[in-house]
This record gives C-alpha cells, structure tokens and sequence, in this order.
C-alpha cells in the first residue's frame, strides 16, 4: 500500500471507551459554540463600537477571526465523527484539515508576537504610538503574519504530500496532525522530522524573543511611572495579553519537547485539546473580563438591543 492507494484514514479519537463517547460529545459541542460566539462577540462589538477603533482591538478582531478558523478546523469534524460513529476521513480531507490546523497554530503565534509589540509601542512610545502603529502599518503587519505561517507550513507540507502508507491506515488521534500521520507511514520520516522541528523552532524562537523583549521594556517601562495608580493600570492592559500567550507557549512547549513522532501521541491529545477546543473559549472571556473598554462596549451594545426590541414590542 503506497499514499497513491490510501484513500482513507481512520481516527480514533480521544478514547475507545463507548461510555465516554456521549459526554467527550457534549463537552466538544458546547465548548465549541461557546468559542464561536465569544469570539464573533468581540468581533461585533470592534466593528460596531467606534472606541474601539485603535489597533490594540484591530489585532484582537483578527486573533478572535484566528481562533474561529483555527477551532472550526479541528473540532466540527470529530463531532460528526463521533455524532456517525464514522471514523474514517478521506486522504484528501485530512491532508487539507493538516494543512489548515497547522498554518492557523504557525500565524497564532506571530500575531501573539505583533500584539506584544503593540502594547510595547502603546505604553514605552505613548507619545508617538498613533503615528508608529497607524492603519497601514496595522494592515500589513496582520498581512505579514499570514504570509509568514504559509511560507514556515509549505516546506514540511509538500514533503508530507509523498509519504507512503504501507502497514496502517489508522491515525492515533482525534485530527488529522503530522505527528501521528508520521507516526503510521512507512517512509523514512527522518528529514520530515527534523523540517518540522526547524520550523516549529524557528516560529517559537522568532515569536518568543519578540514576546519577552517587548515585555522587558514593558515592565521596566512601568516600573518608572511615579504612582501605583498608573503602574496597575499599565499592567492591567497587558495581563490579558500575557495570560493568554503563557496558555499558547506553555502548549507548544509540552508538545514539542517530547521524542521521534514515531513514539506514542497519546500524551498530547490532551493538550490538543485544550489548544484546539478550551484556549479558544478562555480567550474572548479573558479579553472581554478584563478589559473595561470591552465590558463597555459590550453593555452599550446590549442596551441598545434591548431598546430596540422594546420599541418594537411598543409598536
């Protein structure tokens, strides 16, 4: 059996337990709604509140865009996996799920890496922030940081593309990803490896150094203000940012220091999931909670709902 001849792959999932099925559903369905929503939330209240028109909420709108792609990619086909009992998925479908999972993962991390830079600008530059983060800078930063995850993804892909299968065509894991897609073929996956590991290290290294250099400059930034006031406020317009980069760089940390993608996934899925399924939740709340321009935005738009379906109720 060569790639030419697997039409097929089977995923098997989370667990083999029939009992855990159910709930394993309900808890991907509901916390995947609760994603989509968060996120089209915050999309709604940037686009419609003109407040929020800065570039700090321009990132946010498109890493909440990110995160709908990125979580619409992994979990609606397990659920119909598990919905069907169907396990199986096309050769074609889980290359083009591979492609666009990781290409999501790769642009995460750059745009986390713009978002720092941000907020450097915003609090060590406040004076010229307006001028240094204008719209067109904005554009092309957000431009940049998709061309820089499909540039780092096409290398490993193409080789991925001609792999053969000859023993297995059964996938250890709840998507399609390139660890155990390795893991089953019977090419020599040596070079595949070690492309794969340069690029995740060259996106992790690139994006991190950008992250603490710009929080070095933060801190020490912050640490000079003269009141304890203005130091709390200027941390508290960081701390979402930093709570939510610590989740993406603790995950991609705990994945990728492990052996040979021959060895066992299993560890991972459990951190898949909370990359692919939980993250995407915790990011619209902890954006929206503590942030009072966002929790401003939210409650204005909310009254105006209600007063409209009142004026409607009325007539």
């Amino acid at each position: 059996m060569n790639n030419h001849t697997v039409t097929t792959f089977i995923l098997l999932g989370l667990t083999d337990e029939p009992q855990l099925q159910i709930p394993i559903f309900v808890f991907l369905f509901f916390t995947y709604m609760l994603s989509i929503t968060g996120n089209l939330i915050i999309i709604f209240l940037i686009l419609s509140d003109s407040h929020l028109k800065t570039p700090m909420y321009f990132f946010l709108q498109n890493f909440a865009l990110l995160e709908i792609s990125f979580t619409s990619a992994c979990i609606p086909r397990y659920l119909y996996n598990i919905a069907t009992g169907d396990r199986s998925i096309t050769y074609n479908l889980c290359i083009i799920q591979m492609f666009f999972t990781d290409t999501f993962g790769v642009i995460e991390f750059f745009l986390l890496a713009i978002m720092s830079y941000d907020r450097f600008v915003a609090i060590c530059k406040p004076l010229h922030y307006v001028t240094i983060m204008n719209r067109r800078v904005c554009r092309s930063l957000v431009l940049c940081c998709w061309l820089s995850g499909l540039l780092i993804i096409l290398p490993p892909f193409t080789l991925v593309l001609n792999l053969k299968f000859c023993n297995s065509n059964i996938v250890d894991y709840f998507l399609c990803d390139a660890s155990p897609i390795l893991q089953i073929s019977c090419s020599d996956t040596w070079l595949i490896e070690q492309l794969v590991i340069v690029c995740a290290v060259l996106t992790f290294i690139t994006t991190f150094m950008c992250v603490v250099l710009s929080y070095i400059y933060i801190i020490k930034t912050i640490l000079r203000f003269p009141s304890t006031q203005q130091r709390k406020k200027a941390f508290s317009t960081c701390s979402s940012h930093m709570i939510v980069v610590s989740i993406a760089y603790g995950s991609c940390i705990f994945i990728y220091i492990k052996p040979s993608a021959k060895e066992s996934v299993g560890i991972n899925k459990g951190v898949a999931v909370l990359m692919t399924s939980i993250a995407p939740i915790l990011n619209p709340f902890i954006y929206t909670l503590r942030n009072k321009q966002v929790r401003q935005a939210f409650g204005d738009s909310f009254k105006k709902i209600a007063l409209v379906a009142k004026k409607k109720e009325i007539v």
